[in-house]
This record gives structure tokens, C-alpha cells and sequence, in this order.
């Protein structure tokens, strides 16, 4: 790094009140995460939250900037990435091999994990922000609440347009808040949910609208291709997979529970192949731009050895490669250690060899590889909405192929839960790898949008990962004392179902026992093959229209309640845009609003839910704010919806009329 390179500019960006600020956020937000992903088997960005909450305090300080705001949100940005490790590491106790969480090993997996992930990341950045049109939905949204917030939009052309913009970004907070809160209440359902049978043989499907203010505003985010390539996934998982594989499942069960439990065991699978061959497609179609990008990096680096660092522009500097190499080599050292310690107290000491200098080569072939995946993913739907159990469910089943290939025949049955153990553990550190990348290129996109130093925001997000590596251990283990989790001996009546752990656990002991169903996956491979086909014949016909693979995948494996509404919301969003384009003496303003306003429900929605989880935490009841009973759950799924979509078209129909007095001018 060339601290120096930067004298030009006097202004605060990389600071210690920031950094600090950053921390304390993280600590929160990251405890607040962890509970709330374990619960919930969801956990929510971080990011804009954060820059809200440090604009707020910078604000009452003298000469904060932008920029510093932008360092404050990526320190944070690190929780809720970082939490994510709660979707593979729980899985350590269900299968028995853990008790607890060690300190010193957890914090080694999220820490060396997570700082592998930052490197990664940096080559990358070129390749998937600087030369890309991927939208980075949350990236622009943070962004914007962050420049609206400095008064300083850098696109309005007016101060009216400027305050304009704050009013939207305002409102639109203000009421995605409320209704979460008035969700909370139970007064309005969270979401519509109807299963039904499809037919006399006794299949089931069904589907679930969620009814969340943030997934729409994803949605107008991400645009209409993606939008409908994930409706085209929803219809085969829901359409076709659901009712297809349901006759094959427990009739006795209901409806409702026989299509979950479809969706859950069968349909994921699928689109986990599906995601995958999408993956590699995605992965050599980026070859030629990573290398570009590895290659102007280290360009860059020789300007700087040049002593002409100061002809870089700001937004170009990252940490220099050689001290990346540098930083990912030392991180590979106690990785290996870190796997052989393991395997050496797990009975597989005679294998030590193997699994430290094979697991590394797996850490550093399979991190990279992931680091691109969710970083495409995070540029094309979000990092909030990237499927990294999906991911977790890849590195998982090919870390227990490798081990049933190359340790397995080489000891005896009893090693076998060791051998799953084994596999839990490198996958976590993989995890930690793909789910900071994936956040990373998210804030990397935030910070060229807001003319901030990407060597600056890359040592901050380090120092974000650490604080909390640091505060994830002792956080899961409180958890687990006070609340234990689903199928584990000895877990309490609330105990966490953490359905990501579960899941990946139960794949990595079906590959070694050699008890799983590869046909699902191979379905799902031939899926992704056939969308792929179709997305290159539209790429070559169409100007516009495209079928992203990765994105039909996605569709395929989440639940209907993290996809439909933002269906909804990317098509809202394009109808709003058109009607700006025919009716708006300035569209490009217009347009520009609609993109504050749906910043402003994703900033409402998110801080709320941090609210609602620690105030969830606290009680230690599952809806602590219910101000009705479960009989008014019919009643209120139809005042819910009623008034979503109202306010809706009151906030739309604001904006437009907004953007025409702005224009008005």
C-alpha cells in the first residue's frame, strides 16, 4: 500500500473514529445476525443499515465525508457476510462431533477464511466491477443512500433534485419500516402463502409471497431480465419439480408439509445443479476479464514501484498485488496447520500429509473459484440474496468426493464420522472464503460509485473481518447453551433449527456412506445446460433479453418467499421506468428517484429487522410484538396485501409526480 499516493487529498476516508464506529457496529450487527440466521435460516445485509447508523453519528462530528461513511459501512458490511458461517459450522454439533464452539478454531476459520476472501477479491474487482455491467442492486443502493445523505449527488442537477432525492430515499424508509413493524404486530401477515394438489395422484405445490418492501426494491434494483429468469426458476422448482417429485413422498403428511418437505429434500438439489453448471459456465466465460484484471493489477503495481503511483486515479488503487501474494501465502501456513491439527486430533493422524497439503491445494483452487461464483451472483442479484448454502452445498459435496476417493479406502469404518467431521471443517473455511468475496465486490462497487480508495476499504473490511471472527465463537456457543439446536441430544423445546447446517451435515454423511441422490443433481445439471443454450441464443437475437443461468438457479433453489416478490418488483420497476421514459420531460431524473426510493424501503426494512431480532433475542419469544392471536392470520393476509400494494401506487405514483416537478424547472 501508498499512503502517500493519496496526499493529494486532504479529505477523511480510511479514520480511526470511523474504524471504531465500524466495529461497534459489526460487534452488534454481527450477534444480531448469528441468532437471527439460526432462527430464521436467513440473515440480512449489513451494509446500508450501517450507513445510515454512521451518517447519523458522523453528522454531529466535524469534516466526516463520504468517504469515511463508506468505511464505516464496509467494516459492518463484514457481519453480515461473515455470520454466514452459521449455514455449515453448526453442523460440527448435530453430527456429535463438537459439544461446543472452540474459540481459537472457530475464530482461526472465519479469520484466515475471511482475509483469503478479501484477497481474492482484489484481482476480481477489475474483472467484475470496474469492466462489467452487472447492477450490484445493493452496491447502488448504499451507494445512493450514502450520497444522498452527504448532499451530494454527484447526478442531480439542481439542489431541488438533491432534496428531492433525500425525500425519497425518507419516505420510502420510513414506510417499509412501519410495516415491518405493523408485520411484526401480526396486524399484517408477513406473507401469502397457498399450497394446494395439483392433481387426483396426489401431487402438491403451492407458493409464497412475501411480503417484504426490501425484496421488491431488490427487484426494481436488479431489472426485468434477471427478474424473469428467476420466475422461470420458481416455475420448474415450483411448476414442475414440487408436483413431479411430491408423489414419490409421505402422503400422510399435509400439504403444506408434504411440498416443503419436497422442495426441501428434492427440488433443492436440483437447482444446486442447476447452480452449478451454471457457475462453471459463468466462471469460463469471466477467464479472459480476471486475467485482464490480474494483468492491469500488476501494471498498476509497476507504476507504483516506478515511484508514478500518484498517475494512478484514486479509484484504481488497490493493495498492491505483491503484498496480496504475500498475505494469501501466509494465510495458506496456518490453514494447513489448522487442517492437520484437526485431522490429527480426529484419528487421522496417518493422514496428516493428505488432508493439510490436499486441503490447501482445495482452500486455494475451490476458494477462487467460489470468490468468482458469489461475486458475479452479488453483482447480479445482490449479496443479500446470493445462494451461499447453494455454494456451501457444491464445496461440501466435492470436499467428502475427494475424501471417499483418496482417505476413505485407506481407513477403517470407524473413521467414518471423523471423515464427515473433516469435511464440515474445510468446507467452513471455503465458506468464509465466498461469503466475504461476495460481500466484498458488493462494497468494492459501492466505493467507485462514491470516488472512494479501494486499497482504503479493502484493509477496512480486514479489520472487519476480524472484529467479527472475534465476536462469532462466543456468540454461537451462548446460543447453543440457552437454546441447542433441532436433532441434537439434549436440545431444549426452542431449540434453533438452523436448516442450512443441517442440510450440508447431512450431505457430507450421505456422500461418505455413499447415500445420495445424484439423479436430482445430474437433473439439475441438464437444466442449467438447456437455459444456458437458451440465454446465448437470446444474447445472438435479442437486444436486450437475456436468461441469466446463474439467476434460473437461483430461482430453482430458493423458496418462493425470497423470490417472488422480487419477480414483482422488477416488473413494477420496469413499468416505472417505461412510463418515465414516454411521459417525463426528464426520464433519466425520474428514473433516478425510483432507484432512491427503492434504496429507502431496503435501508427501512433492513434496520428494522436488526431492531426486531434483538428484541426477539431479548424476550426469548418467537413474536414478542404480536398484538393478535393466530385466528386473525386469515384477515391478516388480506389487509397485508391490500396494503402493500396501495402504498405501492401511492409511492410510485409521488415519485413520478416528484421527478416532473423537479424537471419542471
Amino acid at each position: 500500500m501508498n499512503p502517500s499516493a493519496s496526499s493529494a487529498s486532504s479529505r477523511a476516508e480510511l479514520t480511526l473514529r470511523g474504524l471504531v464506529i465500524g466495529i461497534v457496529i459489526t460487534v452488534v450487527f454481527t450477534a444480531a445476525n448469528v441468532f437471527f440466521g439460526l432462527k430464521a435460516g436467513l440473515t440480512f445485509a449489513t451494509s446500508i443499515p450501517a450507513a445510515v447508523i454512521s451518517m447519523a453519528i458522523l453528522r454531529a462530528m466535524k469534516n466526516s465525508t463520504i468517504q469515511e461513511n463508506n468505511i464505516v459501512q464496509t467494516v459492518a458490511s463484514a457481519a453480515g457476510t461473515l455470520s454466514s458461517i452459521i449455514f455449515v459450522l453448526p453442523g460440527m454439533i448435530m453430527i456429535g462431533w463438537w459439544a461446543d464452539f472452540p474459540f481459537w478454531t472457530s475464530f482461526a476459520i472465519c479469520a484466515l477464511g475471511g482475509i483469503l476472501g478479501v484477497m481474492y477479491s482484489i484481482p476480481l474487482r477489475r474483472a467484475l466491477v470496474t469492466d462489467t455491467d452487472l447492477p450490484y442492486p445493493e452496491g447502488l443502493a448504499c451507494a445512493e443512500v450514502l450520497k444522498v445523505g452527504a448532499g451530494d449527488d454527484a447526478d442531480a442537477s439542481s439542489a431541488e433534485e438533491s432534496r428531492a432525492g433525500l425525500l425519497a430515499v425518507l419516505w420510502g424508509s420510513i414506510v417499509s419500516a412501519v410495516f415491518a413493524v405493523v408485520v411484526a404486530t401480526q396486524v399484517f401477515a408477513s406473507d401469502f402463502v397457498r399450497t394446494f394438489r395439483v392433481n387426483d395422484k396426489g401431487a402438491v405445490s403451492g407458493f409464497d409471497f412475501n411480503l417484504s418492501f426490501a425484496l421488491f426494491a431488490i427487484g426494481h434494483l436488479v431489472g426485468l431480465s434477471v427478474g424473469i429468469a428467476m420466475l422461470v426458476g420458481a416455475v420448474i422448482g415450483w411448476g414442475w419439480g414440487v408436483p413431479h417429485y411430491s408423489v414419490l413422498g409421505d402422503m400422510s403428511q399435509s400439504v403444506a408439509d408434504l411440498a416443503n418437505a419436497t422442495w426441501s429434500h428434492k427440488v433443492r438439489f436440483v437447482g444446486a445443479g442447476t447452480i452449478g453448471v451454471s457457475a462453471i459456465w459463468t466462471l469460463a466465460k469471466l477467464v479472459k476479464p480476471v486475467v485482464s484484471g490480474l494483468t492491469s493489477a500488476m501494471v498498476a503495481s509497476r507504476v507504483r514501484k516506478a515511484g508514478n503511483a500518484d498517475s494512478l486515479p484514486r479509484t484504481e488503487r488497490d493493495i498492491p498485488i505483491g503484498i496480496v501474494g504475500l498475505i494469501t501465502l501466509a494465510c495458506f501456513v496456518p490453514i494447513a496447520w489448522l487442517l492437520g491439527y484437526f485431522g490429527s486430533i480426529s484419528g487421522l493422524g496417518d493422514h496428516i500429509a493428505v488432508l493439510a497439503i490436499g486441503g490447501v491445494a482445495f482452500v486455494v483452487l475451490m476458494g477462487f473459484f467460489v470468490s468468482t461464483v458469489c461475486g458475479y451472483m452479488a453483482g447480479l442479484i445482490g449479496s443479500s440474496n446470493s445462494p451461499l448454502s447453494g455454494v456451501g452445498i457444491l464445496v461440501v459435496i466435492a470436499a467428502a468426493l475427494l475424501l471417499v476417493a483418496f482417505v476413505k479406502p485407506h481407513v477403517g469404518p470407524q473413521e467414518g464420522k471423523a471423515l464427515v467431521a473433516f469435511a464440515l471443517f474445510i468446507t467452513s473455511v471455503v465458506f468464509t472464503v465466498a461469503a466475504i468475496a461476495n460481500n466484498n465486490l458488493q462494497d468494492l462497487k459501492t466505493g467507485q460509485l462514491v470516488d472512494a480508495t479501494p486499497w482504503r476499504q479493502q484493509v477496512a473490511l480486514v479489520i472487519g473481518v476480524i472484529a467479527g471472527a472475534a465476536v462469532i465463537p462466543p456468540v454461537l456457543n451462548l446460543l447453543n447453551k440457552a437454546y441447542g439446536f433441532v436433532g441434537v441430544a439434549g436440545a431444549g423445546p426452542h431449540a434453533l433449527p438452523a436448516p442450512q447446517a443441517g442440510l450440508i451435515s447431512a450431505l457430507a454423511q450421505g456422500v461418505i456412506t455413499n447415500n445420495i441422490d445424484w439423479s436430482l443433481i445430474v437433473t439439475g445439471i441438464w437444466i442449467g445446460v438447456a437455459i444456458i443454450v437458451i440465454d446465448e441464443i437470446l444474447a445472438r437475437t435479442t437486444r436486450y433479453m437475456r436468461l441469466p443461468p446463474l439467476a434460473v438457479g437461483l430461482g430453482i433453489y430458493l423458496p418462493t418467499v425470497s423470490t417472488l416478490m422480487v419477480v414483482v418488483g422488477s416488473v413494477v420497476g420496469w413499468v416505472f421506468d417505461r412510463r418515465a421514459d414516454r411521459r417525463s420531460k426528464r426520464p433519466e431524473v425520474t428514473k433516478q428517484l425510483g432507484v432512491l426510493l427503492a434504496s429507502g424501503l431496503i435501508v427501512g426494512e433492513s434496520v428494522m429487522g436488526v431492531v426486531i431480532a434483538f428484541i426477539v433475542g431479548l424476550s426469548g419469544k418467537a413474536t414478542p410484538l404480536a398484538l393478535v392471536g393466530g385466528g386473525f392470520a386469515g384477515v391478516a393476509q388480506w389487509i397485508g396485501g391490500i396494503a402493500f400494494v396501495a402504498l405501492v401506487v401511492v409511492m410510485y405514483r409521488w415519485i413520478a409526480r416528484l421527478g416532473q416537478g423537479t424537471s419542471a424547472r
